[in-house]
């Protein structure tokens, strides 16, 4: 039975009016003067979310990264497996974006296992595009995007599987292992295409899943 893993947010902090060196550090525009942290047990579905949050607010990441090894090996307690830094014009801005992504991770975008959480796979359709995944994936805001990621051989297996069942074209691949050891890539078409690639992918994985040695 194929069951949810939510994301767990771990600590968040705002900064109202950020230190001129730190600023200068995370590249900040002369308008950014605030900025929101986060810290959460699963990088890929915090990625959606930061993404999510510059739709709904004034606000750009300026800083995501997965720690290496993920959340099981973290560095402390509030560390999880990912940071993430928005920055805004003002705390108001940068908090509505916060409350964004917080949201997002709790309500939309979680890994799935259909052994108790051995094998986890990201099988998300983004229907559309906000500044940060758009820059990553190098399309335009607003597009369409399957967001794929599963450990190494199920991730090469079922990125094969996507991108043969639907009209999609891969923009980014993460090739194995990525920090966390994983694998995947982020796929463009239109969103009915995503949505099919992601069902494509979930598919093989599963098959991995259950038929390992199986050729």
């Amino acid at each position: 039975m194929i069951e949810p893993l939510k994301p767990k947010v771990l600590a968040v902090r705002l900064i109202p009016n950020v230190a001129p060196d730190l600023a200068e550090k995370l590249g900040l525009t002369g308008y950014q003067r605030s900025i929101g942290m986060i810290t959460a047990d699963i990088d890929d579905s915090t990625y959606v979310a930061l993404d999510e949050a510059t739709k709904k607010a004034e606000v750009e990441v300026v800083y995501a990264k997965s720690f290496y090894c993920g959340a099981a090996r973290a560095s402390g307690p509030l560390s999880g497996e990912i940071i993430g830094i928005l920055a805004g014009p003002s705390p108001a801005e940068v908090r509505a974006g916060v409350d964004a992504c917080i949201d997002h991770l709790e309500n939309e975008c979680f890994f799935y296992t259909c052994d108790g959480g051995k094998t986890a796979w990201f099988p998300h359709t983004v229907s559309r595009t906000g500044s940060y995944l758009s820059k990553l994936a190098g399309i335009e805001e607003g597009q369409a995007l399957s967001y794929l990621i599963a450990p190494p051989i199920e991730a090469m297996y079922g990125l094969d599987a996507a991108l043969k069942a639907a009209e999609v074209t891969m923009k980014a691949f993460y090739g194995p292992p990525t920090e966390t050891n994983f694998g995947g890539g982020l796929l463009t078409g239109s969103q009915s295409a995503c949505k099919s690639a992601c069902e494509a992918f979930q598919r093989a994985v599963i098959d991995v899943c259950e038929n390992g040695l199986k050729f």
